[in-house]
């Protein structure tokens, strides 16, 4: 059980990190080609699915912090353009 459970988590971490693999754009790749990637991924499935989430896509660049969002609308009553108006 204990070896159908590690091909079972080989497989599946081989298929998410090729789908990944995939759907990362070309200017994201980093350090390989993406066909090196995916030639890594198969033949050594948990290194080069580790490899390949580690190091094989840049990150975004982030300020850390909570995004901003866009101010709600506000209410009739609590717009002050519409209680000068009145």
């Amino acid at each position: 059980m204990g070896k159908v459970f590690l091909v079972l988590a080989a497989v599946v971490l081989m298929v998410y990190s090729l789908y990944d693999l995939v759907a990362t754009p070309r200017d994201r790749v980093q350090h390989l080609p993406k066909w090196g990637w995916a030639l890594l991924i198969v033949l050594a499935p948990y290194a080069g699915a580790a490899l390949w989430l580690i190091f094989g896509v840049a990150k975004g660049r982030s300020t850390g912090g909570p995004r901003k969002r866009p101010p709600r609308p506000l209410g009739p009553d609590d717009d002050p353009d519409f209680l000068r108006g009145l």
